[in-house]
Parts: C-alpha cells; sequence; structure tokens
C-alpha cells in the first residue's frame, strides 16, 4: 500500500492479502493479538476497509480486528467485470473463502451498508458461528425504497459514465453521506481506491446489484437470505444507526425491529449514512459494551 502522509494517519494499517481460488487477491486487515476474540467488520459501497479505521483502533486491544476489502475495492484486485461477476453471491462466497483461510469458527459480526448483505448472506446456512451481531444503517432483505439518485446511476451506459467516469457515486458521498462533514484526511481516504474508470468497477457493479427488477439475478438469492434472518434469535444484535441517512433510512431500522424483536437499538438524530465519520463518539462505548 503506497498511502500519502495524509491517509496514513488516518488510516496507520499494515494490510495482508489472500489469494482466492478464483486467482484475485482480496485486501484485509488483521489487528490486535490472534489470540484474543476475533470480530469481523465489513464494508459496504463506495468504502472500503477505512470505514471501520477508528473503530479498529479503539478495539484491538481487546479483539483481534478482521477488515476485508470485497473484491474490485480497497486495496483488493478490481478485476474487470468479464473476469469476475460482481454480484452478493460471489461476495458472500469470497469471504466465506477468506474465513476459511483465516480458521475462524466463531466470531463477532459488524456489518455496514452491503456489507450487510454480504455478511449475512455468507453465514446464513449456519448463523450459530456469529457470537455477536452489529448492523450499521445496512439490510439483508429485499427492498424497493431505493432513493431516486441511486437509481439514476443503474442506467445502463448512462449510470455507468457517470459513476466510472465522472466519479458520479464515490464523491457525492463524501458529502451526502455525512451530516458533519468530512476532514481533508478521511475524504482523501474514501476516495483513494477509487481514482479511474477501472478502479471504480465494483461501485458501478454494487449500484447494479440492487435487486429492484423480479427477474433481476440477485433477487433470489437475497430472499433466501431474508427468509433466514428468523434464525437471527439466539444471536445477540445491536443496530446502531444514523437517523439522517438518506439510503438506509429509520424505515429499514423499523424492519429490522420487527425481524429481530430481542436487537438493542442506538440511534443518532445526528449522524448520516456514514455514521462512524458522524457520531463516533456516541457510538464507540455502547459498541465496546455490547461486545464486551
Amino acid at each position: 500500500m503506497n498511502l500519502t502522509d495524509s491517509i496514513r494517519r488516518e488510516y496507520p494499517f499494515d494490510g495482508n492479502y489472500y489469494g482466492l481460488k478464483n486467482g484475485f487477491k482480496v485486501h484485509y486487515l488483521d489487528e490486535g493479538n490472534p489470540e484474543n476474540p476475533p470480530t469481523i467488520f465489513l464494508h459496504g459501497n463506495p468504502t472500503w476497509s477505512f470505514f471501520y479505521r477508528n473503530l479498529i483502533l479503539s478495539l484491538r486491544d481487546q479483539f483481534r480486528c478482521i477488515a476485508p476489502d470485497h473484491l474490485g475495492c480497497g486495496f483488493s484486485d478490481k478485476p474487470s467485470s468479464k473476469n469476475f461477476i460482481y454480484d452478493l453471491k460471489n461476495h458472500s462466497l469470497n469471504l466465506l473463502e477468506l474465513i476459511e483461510h483465516l480458521g475462524l469458527r466463531k466470531f463477532n459480526l459488524v456489518v455496514h451498508d452491503w456489507g450487510g448483505a454480504i455478511g449475512l448472506s455468507a453465514f446464513r446456512k449456519d448463523f450459530s458461528r456469529i457470537n455477536k451481531l452489529i448492523l450499521l444503517n445496512t439490510a439483508a432483505f429485499l427492498c424497493d425504497d431505493v432513493p431516486r439518485r441511486i437509481q439514476l446511476c443503474r442506467i445502463p451506459l448512462i449510470g455507468e459514465i457517470f459513476v466510472r467516469q465522472f466519479n458520479g457515486f464515490a464523491l457525492p458521498a463524501t458529502w451526502m453521506a455525512t451530516e458533519k462533514g468530512l476532514s481533508t484526511g478521511a475524504k482523501k481516504g474514501f476516495l483513494y481506491p477509487y481514482q479511474d474508470w477501472k478502479s471504480r468497477v465494483a461501485i458501478w457493479s454494487f449500484v447494479r446489484d440492487i435487486p429492484l427488477e423480479a427477474h433481476h439475478p440477485t433477487q433470489k438469492f437475497l430472499q433466501e437470505t431474508e427468509l433466514a434472518l428468523s434464525q437471527l434469535s439466539s444471536v445477540p444484535v445491536l443496530a446502531c444507526w444514523g437517523m439522517k441517512d438518506f439510503c438506509f433510512h429509520p424505515g429499514f431500522l423499523a424492519e429490522w425491529k420487527e425481524r429481530i424483536p430481542h436487537m438493542q437499538t442506538l440511534t443518532s438524530d445526528d449522524a448520516g449514512h456514514y455514521l462512524l465519520e458522524d457520531a463516533f463518539d456516541f457510538f464507540i462505548s455502547k459498541i465496546q459494551a455490547f461486545l464486551s
């Protein structure tokens, strides 16, 4: 990782790489004592493991913190869509392969945005592997309540040019996904891996993989995950929610409450989608207490 000094100050980690069976490498952080209980952190779109940097710094003395960059994201390989099918199923399979490589049987799971669908899809056949689950403005069920601005990014050709050529998804997220605003270093960090058409392939593919149409190939796969969510009844769950999120708005939190009645919740009226940027000090003590 050839980071600038300003980004290195925000993200002071030495990464690791694992070669998947498909021939591509995934980058992941593995911080803390290997003998400590493991916690897996899964990012969404258009972020990467950078999203969890402050949380990992706060937890790594107590937990082994593992944060992968999904293929096409962060410092993982970014194959073209001709060489890798960027969809929920394949991201979930990549995660399972990495976790098996690391020899993890039981772990805490922290998910944000698409990380919720990826993580809960990956482990849906055996939720007993999840010791505790933290949901951060995420979903793992079908929903057609998608902001129009995101739907516009899905339009063939026009949407791809907007997202990949003009950075019309990751760049606007640096102000639309936060209420407080990002520091210069944080903004550079979020955008650093996504500097050109080729490196934005996963950002575009995540948007296209939202299963809004009945015939969408990901719809059945996500529906199977949705049906499995009732099996989380024995898993302690905490939802931390930025209530100013324009995408995963409070309606999604209400949906989680219906599906997981025993879930604990902590909300911030001053936080948006990047809730760990807007209200980190507010959430961290609850997260630490819940995991401990």
